[in-house]
C-alpha cells in the first residue's frame, strides 16, 4: 500500500482511507444461520463459519465473555467487533456505505488513485466513529480459536475482510452480523494468564513470560495503539510454521492493502491459531492456544511488522 499512497499526503486523503478501513463491515448479506434470539449466558459464546457467516445468538451478556469460534468453511478468517455510532447497523453499511466501498477498493486496486478518493469522498461522517474492540486473530480452516473480551452493553458488528481468490472482501459476500450485548451481566471474569504480552508502537510484542507447550492462555495488553501504513491498529495472531513456511510470504500476506495481502489462499506452511484482534490503548484480551512441538510466530497485521517489533517468533521442543 506505500507504493500506491505515495503522494497522498493530505490530511483529508488519509482522514477518508482511516475511515475505509471500517467499510468492510459492509455489503449485501447472503441467508445467516443463528442459534436463537435468546441472550446467550455462561462461560462461552459459541460460533461457527461454515461458509460467509458468523452463526451465533444475536444477543449474548455483557462483561466478560470467551467466543470459542469453529471456522468449518475452507478459507481463512477472524472475527473483528466494531461498535457502530448509535442507530446504525449492519444495514446501514450495506446500503449506504457498500456501493462506495466496492468502487472505491476497485478504483485503488487498479491504481487510480484520484478516483478512489472522489470515490472515498462520498463517505459520511458518521463512519468515523466505528472503534474496533478486539475479537480473534486470524484463524485457519479447520481450527478452533478462543479469545476473551470484555464488552460493554450495546450494538456491534461483526466482521471479517480477509479476501477471497478474486480480490473481494468476505464483508462483501455477507460476512457480518449484527450483535446485541444486554444490560444483563455475564458473571464472568477475566482470565489468569500463563503468558502475559504486551502490544506497542514503541516496543513491539513484549513478554517476560517463557512460553512452553501444551494448552496455553495468553493475556494481551494494548499498551497503545495507532494507525499504520495499512490504516489499521496492532494486533496479534497466532500462526504455526510449517515445513513450507516462508516469513517473507507471512508478512507480506499480513498486510491487506496490497493487491494479494490476506488473499485466499494463505501462503502454504501457515496455520493461523486465533489470538486478540485489534483494540483500543489501555484494553486487555486473552486468547487460548494448544502449542503442540514446533515453530511459531506472534505477528500483527501491519506492514513490514519484523522492522516494528511486531513479529517474534519461539519453538515449542
Amino acid at each position: 500500500m506505500r507504493t500506491l499512497l505515495n503522494g497522498m499526503g493530505t490530511p483529508w486523503v488519509l482522514s477518508i482511507l482511516l475511515v475505509s478501513l471500517t467499510l468492510f463491515c459492509l455489503s449485501c448479506k447472503p441467508e445467516k444461520k443463528t442459534s436463537a434470539d435468546s441472550t446467550e449466558i455462561g462461560k462461552v459464546v459459541e460460533v461457527v463459519t461454515e461458509n460467509m457467516d458468523f452463526q451465533m445468538s444475536d444477543t449474548i451478556t455483557s462483561g466478560w465473555n470467551t467466543f470459542r469460534y469453529k471456522n468449518l468453511s475452507t478459507e481463512t478468517h477472524f472475527i473483528l467487533v466494531d461498535k457502530y455510532p448509535p442507530g446504525k447497523t449492519a444495514e446501514d453499511a450495506e446500503k449506504v456505505i457498500g456501493p462506495i466501498f466496492d468502487a472505491g477498493m476497485k478504483l485503488i486496486n487498479e491504481g487510480k488513485m484520484d478516483e478512489a478518493m472522489e470515490a472515498f469522498g462520498q463517505l459520511p461522517e458518521w463512519f468515523s466513529e466505528v472503534k474496533f474492540l478486539g475479537g480473534t486473530g486470524l484463524l485457519s480452516p479447520g481450527e478452533t480459536a478462543e479469545t476473551t473480551l470484555y464488552l460493554e452493553p450495546g450494538n456491534y458488528i461483526l466482521e471479517c475482510y480477509v479476501k477471497m481468490g478474486n480480490g473481494i472482501f468476505h464483508t462483501s459476500m455477507g460476512m457480518t452480523k449484527d450483535l446485541v450485548v444486554s444490560e444483563q451481566k455475564s458473571g464472568n471474569q477475566g482470565l489468569k494468564a500463563n503468558i502475559n504480552l504486551s502490544v506497542s508502537s514503541t516496543n513491539g510484542i513484549f513478554t517476560k513470560d517463557s512460553i512452553v507447550g501444551g494448552l496455553q492462555t495468553f493475556s494481551v495488553h494494548f499498551v497503545d495503539q495507532i494507525v499504520h501504513e495499512n490504516f489499521v491498529g496492532h494486533d496479534i495472531n497466532l500462526v504455526k510454521l510449517g515445513k513450507d513456511a516462508n516469513m517473507e510470504e507471512l508478512e507480506d500476506w499480513m498486510n491487506w492493502a496490497t493487491p494479494t495481502g490476506l488473499m485466499e489462499p494463505a501462503p502454504e506452511g501457515l496455520t493461523f491459531l486465533g489470538g486478540v484482534n485489534d483494540m483500543p490503548a489501555g484494553r486487555t484480551g486473552y486468547f487460548t492456544a494448544q502449542l503442540d512441538p514446533g515453530n511459531y510466530v506472534l505477528i500483527s497485521e501491519v506492514p513490514n511488522p519484523t522492522s516494528k517489533g511486531l513479529l517474534r517468533t519461539f519453538t515449542i521442543k
